[in-house]
């Protein structure tokens, strides 16, 4: 065997192996520094996570969350609208780094995009107007009584499961669309987070909330499988404010009560 021939056969592998190396597209977060921009994939109307407020500027706790992220980093936040449907393709798409919203990384979805570790976990509640005949969310399940749900979102599955003798009705445009379906009677009842059911509590005067809570859903960010560096590097994010005390700041005004509402 000619030895030194092997051995120039195996350096020029090695060589190529390094040049191929150095010409793969960097990941997003060298392209954030880049660019200057952190683009966010968010929903369009989805309070308190998501939404216009009062003053035309978007604002919630994911928003808000975001916003620190961008400035921690010295970079700018670029938040791209979608209704729920919409969030997981602008990510797959590669239109957005990574998608900012009250996600549940469920199995199905897990398939497509990866997750971070929750940072927070939501009660999700039933609620309906005063005058129907319910107490706790069960009795919103009997057979000849309706639920809005937003369309496509985990709790969708979850109604299948605890209510099935319920009639499921999912419409599109947030939270917001299902709590007007229930004040226009459109539906006999509504389900969402406690966050967001404590907001339409003081928008509708007429509403209240029905005992019990039939779920606790992680709540997580999502990004492209192949994007490890970002994962974690949002998995540290959360770690760190979540030990300086400002995502727990943020929790208490946005989802652990109604305070947000009179601000926004």
């Amino acid at each position: 065997m000619n030895w030194n021939k092997l051995i120039m056969i195996l350096a020029g592998s090695l060589c190529t192996g390094f040049l191929s190396a150095g010409t793969v597209k960097a990941g997003a977060l060298e392209d954030i520094v880049k660019s200057g921009e952190l683009r966010v994939a968010v929903q369009t109307q989805g309070p308190p996570v998501s939404f216009i407020d009062k003053n035309g500027e978007r604002t919630g706790f994911a928003i808000e969350v975001v916003k620190l992220m961008a400035a921690d980093i010295g970079v700018e936040p670029v938040f791209l609208d979608y209704d729920w449907k919409g969030l997981i393709p602008a990510v797959q798409g590669g239109k957005a780094d990574f998608l900012a919203a009250d996600m549940t990384p469920n199995a199905k979805r897990t398939l497509v995009l990866s997750f971070t570790e929750p940072y927070l976990y939501s009660d999700v509640v039933l609620y309906a107007k005063k005058d129907k005949p319910f107490d706790a969310w069960q009795d919103a399940c009997a057979a000849g009584f309706s639920i809005g749900v937003v369309q496509g979102s985990s709790n969708v599955g979850l109604l299948k499961d605890k209510c099935p003798e319920a009639e499921i009705k999912e419409f599109a445009g947030g939270g917001a669309a299902v709590a007007q379906a229930v004040a226009a009677d459109r539906v006999d009842a509504g389900i969402n987070d406690q966050a967001a059911a404590a907001g339409y509590m003081i928008e509708y005067p007429d509403f209240h909330i029905l005992e019990g809570a039939p779920k606790r859903w992680p709540l997580s960010f999502g990004t492209r499988p192949d994007e490890t560096h970002l994962l974690r590097w949002l998995d540290n994010y959360f770690m760190l404010i979540r030990n300086d005390g400002r995502l727990d700041e943020l929790a208490d005004y946005w989802m652990r009560g109604p305070a947000w509402k009179a601000d926004h």
